[in-house]
Order: C-alpha cells, then sequence, then structure tokens
C-alpha cells in the first residue's frame, strides 16, 4: 500500500475532511494505513464502521488502521478497544496536519481526542481536489448549536463556526483551476453560518459574494438547509442566480407538529410547506429534496400520516430516510419508543413514497433540455448528473468535466437518457 487507503461514512462534510486528511497523509508520507473516517448519525452508521474496520484489518493485516469521525469523537474509548484499532484521532485532530506527521514518525499515542466544545475556530483546508471528480464540497461552517432531541452530532462537531469568505473563496478558485466544474457547500448546519464573524455575515451574503468573487465557477449548489434559518438574500439569489443549481435539500424531519416540537426543531409543518411554496414561486424548476425520520418516539399512526403527506404537499423529489435510532445521550432515548418494526415499516412507506415522487419527477423531464455535468464516460456513453442532480446518459462521449445540453428522450434503469445538442 504506497498511501493511505481511506474509507468514509455519513455526510458531504466528512466526505471534505477525507480529503484533507488525504492531503496530509500524502504530505506526511504516510504509508500502509487505512483510515476509517466515521459516522454517529445512527446506530446502523456506527455498526458499518465498526464492520469496516474489522473487514480493513482482514484485508491489510499489516497496515495500521485509524479510526476517526464523529462515532470516533463521541466514543474515542469504545474503538480503542478493538483489537483491529491502532490509533483514534478525534474531528479537530483529524484536520491537522501535525496529527498525520506523528503518525508517520514514532508511534503516537492511541487516543488523541480533545474536548471538541471547546473548539472555537474553523480553519479554511485548502484541497487541490476531489480524487477523479468533476465535483468537490467545500466546507463554510463546522459544528452546531442547536440541540434537537434525537441528534448526537453536535457532540460529535462541537459548538457552530464559520470559515472567512476568504477562506472559501481561495479554496474555490484552487478547486476550479484544477478542474471542478461544481461546488457543493457544505457543513453541519450551514445555514447557522456567520453569527460568529465579524459583523454576522449571512449564508446568503457569502454565496452572493463567492459567486462574484468567482465567476469562472459555473455551477454552485448547497448542502442541507433549515428552512426556517434562510435568509432573505439567499432567497433572492435561489430566484436569479442561474449558477445556483435548482436543487435544494431541506431538513425537514418530520411533518407533524407535536413530533416537530419534541423533536425540538425550530418549525412547523406550516413553516416547511410554505417555505417549498415560495421558492417554487420563485423559482418554478426548483425540486426538493429531504431529510425525514419515521417512528419517532411517540409517534402514531396519525402523526406519521401527516410525515408522509409532506412528500406531496411540499413536492419533494429526493428522500433520505431514517428509521427512528436511539443514539444515547439524548432527550429521545428516554422517551417512549415505537416499536423497531414499525420504525422499518414507515420509513418503507416513506422510502416507496419517494421512489414514486422521484419517478414521477423523471418522467416529466422527458422531452425537456438539460445540462449536464459530465462525470465519466464509458464505452462511448457520457454520464453524469443535470443541474436538478438527476442523473443523465448521454448517447454520444463527452470529456469528464464539460457542461453539454441535452435533450431527454427516456427513462432507463432510473436515469434519463439524453440527446447531446450540443
Amino acid at each position: 500500500m504506497t498511501e493511505p487507503r481511506i474509507v468514509t461514512f455519513g455526510c458531504r462534510l466528512n466526505a471534505f475532511e477525507s480529503e484533507v486528511m488525504r492531503d496530509h497523509a500524502r504530505g506526511a508520507g504516510l504509508t500502509d494505513a487505512v483510515i476509517v473516517n466515521t459516522c454517529a448519525v445512527t446506530a446502523e452508521a456506527e455498526r458499518q464502521a465498526r464492520q469496516a474496520i474489522r473487514k480493513a484489518r482482514r484485508e491489510n493485516p499489516t497496515a495500521r488502521i485509524i479510526v476517526t469521525g464523529c462515532a470516533a469523537q463521541i466514543d474515542p474509548d469504545g474503538f480503542a478497544a478493538m483489537p483491529e484499532v491502532d490509533q483514534v484521532l478525534g474531528n479537530t485532530e483529524k484536520l491537522k496536519a501535525e496529527s498525520f506527521r506523528a503518525l508517520a514518525g514514532d508511534v503516537p499515542s492511541r487516543v488523541v481526542v480533545d474536548d471538541i466544545m471547546t473548539v472555537r475556530e474553523t480553519a479554511g483546508h485548502l484541497i487541490a481536489g476531489f480524487e477523479g471528480r468533476t465535483r468537490a464540497f467545500v466546507q463554510v461552517q463546522q459544528g452546531c448549536d442547536h440541540r434537537c432531541t434525537f441528534c448526537i452530532i453536535p457532540y460529535g462537531r462541537g459548538p457552530s463556526r464559520s470559515v472567512p469568505l476568504g477562506d472559501i473563496v481561495a479554496q474555490v478558485r484552487a478547486l476550479v483551476a484544477n478542474g471542478t466544474r461544481e461546488v457543493v457547500l457544505t457543513g453541519v448546519d450551514i445555514t447557522a453560518y456567520g453569527a460568529d464573524l465579524p459583523g454576522r455575515p449571512t449564508l446568503g451574503q457569502i454565496v452572493r459574494r463567492l459567486l462574484a468573487q468567482v465567476p469562472e465557477l459555473p455551477r454552485l449548489r448547497l448542502s442541507s438547509l433549515d428552512p426556517v434559518e434562510v435568509d432573505p438574500d439567499l432567497l433572492r439569489l435561489i430566484g436569479s442566480e442561474p449558477r445556483l443549481m435548482p436543487h435544494l435539500h431541506l431538513s425537514l424531519q418530520a411533518g407533524d407538529d407535536l413530533i416537530l416540537k419534541r423533536m425540538k426543531r425550530r418549525h412547523l409543518r406550516a413553516d416547511a410547506v410554505a417555505f417549498c411554496e415560495t421558492v417554487r414561486a420563485l423559482r418554478p424548476e426548483v425540486v426538493f429534496g429531504a431529510d425525514l425520520i419515521a417512528g419517532f418516539p411517540t409517534e402514531t399512526e396519525a402523526m406519521f400520516a401527516n410525515t408522509l403527506r409532506l412528500v406531496e404537499e411540499c413536492g419533494l423529489t429526493y428522500l433520505h430516510v431514517f428509521p427512528y435510532s436511539a443514539r444515547r445521550g439524548t432527550p429521545a432515548a428516554r422517551m417512549p419508543q415505537v416499536p423497531g418494526a414499525v420504525r422499518k415499516e414507515r420509513a418503507a412507506r416513506l422510502r416507496a413514497a419517494g421512489e414514486a415522487a422521484r419517478r414521477r419527477f423523471l418522467a416529466s423531464r422527458r422531452g425537456t433540455t438539460a445540462a449536464v455535468l459530465v462525470e465519466k464516460c464509458v464505452d462511448g456513453r457520457a454520464r453524469g448528473h443535470d443541474e436538478h442532480f438527476a442523473p443523465v446518459r448521454l448517447d454520444a462521449e463527452a470529456r469528464p468535466g464539460e457542461i453539454v445540453a441535452a435533450r431527454i428522450a427516456a427513462i432507463a434503469d432510473d436515469e434519463l437518457i439524453g440527446h447531446r445538442i450540443s
């Protein structure tokens, strides 16, 4: 193994941080290692990480196994107790070049995890690009000050802190110069951006400035948004800026007001519906994705039905559905629990509703023109995603990184089939 292999679980922020670690590991000359970047959002995510650690040891008996990420930050001793694990790094430590220089030199402490709740700064980590990709994630914010009753992530990420605009601009310029054609701004709670910075700039203000200062960036996307925290500047950009893609992913979690209150969310069902109506009036072609939890404690069938109806009432196209997973140390874990089988059954119904909505959306694209960012070309056929993040297979070759116009002719294997017209 000439350089470390990185196994990434979880969110887009983790994907970005894995690239930061890849650069640090290369710079330190670290070889023969497997770095597992864990997620703690559900018990299943932790189980998968542990499974990957055991598999990594079986397949790489002499490699150093390094575990990091949110699950490792929250339970470092638990991961250090695994016989397959050599080192555990915290979420702050994994982003420091000196951590990897130590790993490449003398054997460091088995566990290097500080108290993340004391961290107050977020550095702008410059990376040259994502391995073999024309799309890249850029961290603009870190941590979360909210305390949703189901969520353990604030204890893995620490308090909310924002990356200054200058660092964001420098990162995006570097990525574009190295072939990136689409950037996704990511964080734990990106609509909280700026509250800790001088002048308290909003997410909308930094998006506007970023697009103005990097005119060579063709496409920009945003990761998960809290609908009640979207600021007026961002709403105006959604309606007027063609480089901001018409695809928004919303952190909704539920569609019943009592469940939302018990989750300690900051919006009600009517807020979610009104937000989608407002955005659709500004940008009629917009599509929405959403995170939804099925089987939250105390959820009745009627409460679940309110969430299920949200798919249609908000016009949701892409769903991330999670059966509720009790996380030790969270208030929801102490509430009356819905039986596991019921959670799974409700999650399946939500996913089915999401799949039906997605199929309807793909069918509606037949006969339209799409702008496709080409990501790869196999056997003379280019593949990529359009502005709505729908997968498209073209009937012609194109270079990765090209943005080509295509006429959508059909749907096959859950992909749009397009004829290149430019």
